[in-house]
């Protein structure tokens, strides 16, 4: 317990930087940019006021008479929601609710490979720069480091523990040197068990759960721990070179 508060603590410490950052670089906005931010900001709080969120059986109804509309909707939340630090549990939950198991973990396996790329090329392309800085916090420095090692290995067994946040691990990502190519396919792939948990999940609670559901949460679950064991036994790069000099 007293970890969990502590890496909470460093975390909120992380997101206090960034916002001072943050503070600093608008302060340099001009005119025109502020009224536009402003502008976004109140479209954006007014439509949370207003705007009722629709509960299952409604989400269900549009699901039934918009077809295939719907999912392209439904996808389209879930990459936005996921662009900020929240959770994704309740999208993916919900994918398995509202699709069914296995077209519920194909749609949330696209949506979140499609967010982390998006995620991806604002930060790498758009700020860079600004967030370099930040990455020597501690609540992101091992994270980073760990990036840095092992390219797209840490990113597919870090996608398999469920503790790690989707959207700052796409942050931290963006600023290490792996390929584009090489971060989507390990997010997609290293994404299959913590979704596939959320999706059947979400599928038992609308219905009783197929033992063949159960089979698959467990094949999952072992495919992340192979993951993780494969990560930590594989050597980095630095110890491959450091190695090649002794010989």
């Amino acid at each position: 317990m007293h970890s969990l508060k502590t890496a909470l603590q460093g975390f909120a410490d992380f997101l206090r930087s960034l916002a001072s950052s943050a503070w600093a670089t608008m302060r340099g906005w001009s005119v025109a940019r502020w009224c536009l931010t402003i502008a976004a900001i109140v479209a954006v709080v007014s439509l949370l006021i207003w705007v009722d969120i629709p509960d299952l059986n409604l989400l269900r109804e549009w699901a039934e008479r918009l077809g295939p509309w719907f999912i392209v909707g439904f996808i389209v939340c879930y990459v936005i929601f996921t662009q900020f630090p929240l959770p994704r549990t309740v999208w993916t939950v919900a994918a398995g609710v509202l699709f069914g198991p296995w077209l519920g973990l194909s749609v949330a396996l696209v949506s979140l490979t499609i967010s982390a790329a998006l995620s991806l090329t604002i930060v790498r392309w758009l700020l860079g720069d600004w967030i370099r800085p930040h990455l020597a916090h501690p609540a992101v420095f091992k994270i980073n480091a760990h990036l840095e090692r092992r390219g797209w290995l840490a990113v597919g067994s870090l996608r398999m523990v469920a503790g790690v946040p989707f959207s700052i691990l796409n942050y931290v990502a963006a600023l290490t040197p792996i390929p584009f190519a090489h971060f989507v396919v390990a997010t997609t792939i290293g994404s299959i068990p913590t979704t596939a948990l959320g999706v059947f999940f979400g599928d038992a609670l609308a219905g009783e759960p197929h033992p063949a559901l159960i089979a698959a949460i467990v094949f999952f679950a072992a495919l992340g721990l192979v993951g993780l064991y494969l990560d930590s036994k594989v050597p980095t790069r630095v110890q491959s070179r450091k190695k090649g000099r002794l010989d």
